[in-house]
């Protein structure tokens, strides 16, 4: 009997073929752009972990201020100062750090024999390379070793190496840092940079150690750990063993600048949900437009086939078999619909590819750019929404199809 009914209901498309053919387009629109738009949220949360990535997210980095409330019969407008006392603190005090460096830096001639350029210099401990990512295209970062011998050795950014340089090569060369002589050991890998204003990949990185022949490193500019575990306690045992030292409430936020990676990450990623459930809704919507499409058609073949539906009663059809018929034949025009829609919305991203995004605003940020990479997520949130969208758009019709009364289906002209 139900293999009757489904024939049935395959030979209604197939007379009704042009009215099929369009409700299925339909169909397969609605379902392509739920796909593309989850892909699209996917793809900007993607983004925004690849900018926080290239530095590494669990990292946090504390530099001295001034504090703004009274404590400890200390007044306010006290000056904070870090020393390397205040890095052991940290060590003992918070736990699941990996590594640590203090950093001091400062702004310093730079030259060769046919440049000169003022450009930061970062004396930082060889594990910066660890907690920042600092990645070198060509040669080396300096080692433990180096840190204690207080090698004259450096590490220096992409485009240090490109104004210096230009297409030459560095490592070997030397440069003078305030008049002091620096063996060139390494060029940094470039990091996603924001104008030409930015000197973010001009910095030039020497052993902590050595610093100490540029400026004076018995106050720190401040400090750099990695770490695992809870972003929120790890960074609140840090304030409150540092405001212990220095006489500070943990709360008061101008006394210590504290640059949590993760909280920023958090927050992005609260928008990125958001963004992410507002295009689903959007999505919904549009395929709930084709629904609405398929439940005219739908209403519109009951109609026409009143009569036909009177005699399958009168032969002794139930209600659920006349049900079956038409859900079954709303539920392949969903289907195929729904699978020419997902073909259709991975060709799509094939042919769109990288949409530009972090890079119209940075350099070197390719990898920040938004990808329409469909996921299984994706194809199964809106599989699951046109299943929905197809049961109610087809039960409707069917459920008014079923109860018709057989004697005045017959009279039906």
């Amino acid at each position: 009997m139900l293999k009757d009914i489904f024939g049935q209901a395959w030979e209604a498309m197939v007379y009704n073929r042009r009215r099929t053919t369009i409700t299925m387009i339909g169909m397969a629109w609605g379902i392509a752009t739920v796909v593309l738009l989850l892909a699209y949220g996917a793809g900007f949360s993607r983004a925004i972990e690849a900018i926080f990535a290239q530095w590494g997210t669990n990292i946090i980095g504390v530099f001295p201020g001034r504090t703004s409330e009274q404590a400890g019969g200390e007044k306010s407008g006290i000056k904070v100062q870090f020393t390397q006392d205040d890095v052991d603190r940290i060590i003992a005090s918070v736990p699941g750090i990996n590594h640590i460096s203090p950093t001091v830096n400062k702004d310093v001639t730079v030259q060769n024999d046919l440049h000169t350029y003022t450009w930061t210099v970062n004396g930082v401990m060889p594990v910066f390379q660890d907690i920042w990512k600092l990645d070198t295209a060509a040669g080396r970062f300096f080692n433990g070793q180096e840190e204690q011998q207080r090698a004259h050795v450096c590490v220096i950014g992409s485009e240090s190496k490109t104004k210096l340089y230009s297409g030459g090569w560095a490592v070997g060369q030397t440069i003078r840092l305030n008049g002091v002589l620096f063996t060139i050991i390494g060029v940094l890998v470039p990091k996603m940079q924001e104008g030409e204003d930015s000197d973010r990949n001009r910095q030039i990185y020497v052993p902590f150690s050595t610093m100490s022949d540029l400026a004076d490193t018995k106050y720190l500019s401040g400090i750099w750990y990695n770490y695992q575990g809870n972003y929120q306690l790890t960074e609140q045992n840090m304030r409150n063993s540092l405001g212990a030292a220095h006489h500070f409430r943990p709360s008061d936020h101008s006394a210590i600048y504290v640059a949590n990676l993760m909280t920023e990450l958090h927050q992005f990623s609260i928008l990125s949900l958001a963004l992410q459930v507002l295009l689903s809704l959007v999505g919904a919507l549009t395929l709930g437009i084709a629904g609405i499409g398929l439940m005219n058609i739908m209403l519109v073949a009951v109609q026409q086939r009143t009569r036909e539906i009177g005699i399958e009663k009168a032969l002794g059809a139930q209600r659920r078999h006349i049900l079956t018929q038409f859900l079954s034949e709303a539920m392949v025009i969903t289907g195929v619909g729904g699978v020419s829609g997902i073909g259709l919305a991975y060709v799509v991203s094939l042919l769109i590819g990288r949409i530009p995004f972090y890079s119209e605003l940075a350099q070197h940020a390719e990898d920040a750019d938004i990808q329409l990479l469909i996921s299984p997520t994706s194809v199964v949130v809106a599989s699951t929404i046109l299943i929905i969208t197809g049961l109610v758009s087809g039960m409707i019709p069917a459920i008014r199809a079923a109860n018709l009364d057989p004697i005045e289906a017959l009279r039906y002209e």
